[in-house]
């Protein structure tokens, strides 16, 4: 999610204008309709209590669940851990 994106960025000091221009340009959206799936998000989100699952990644785990082609690029390692569909992994784009 792109709130998400913006919470990161500027926790570490970074310029979020960057991240602006990506969704200006069409590169970055969001079409997730919370109110349509927010069973699913609470569902995530306790089934991850131990972590704590975050509101945002929980929306972006069931992003990736509507999505089968979905990639998530993200710093947050808890996302190793995450799947989609209880046993699937995420495709990650991560630091290595």
């Amino acid at each position: 999610m792109i709130s998400e994106a913006l919470f990161l960025l500027k926790r570490a000091g970074h310029d979020v204008a960057g991240l602006f221009a990506l969704v200006e340009v069409g590169f970055l959206r969001s079409d997730f309709d919370f109110h349509a799936h927010y069973r699913h998000v609470r569902d995530l989100m306790r089934r991850y209590r131990e972590r704590p699952m975050a509101f945002a990644d929980a929306c972006l785990v069931r992003m990736a669940e509507l999505k089968p082609e979905a990639c998530i690029w993200t710093l947050d390692a808890d996302f190793r851990v995450y799947r989609k569909n209880r046993r699937q992994t995420l495709a990650l784009v991560t630091p290595t």
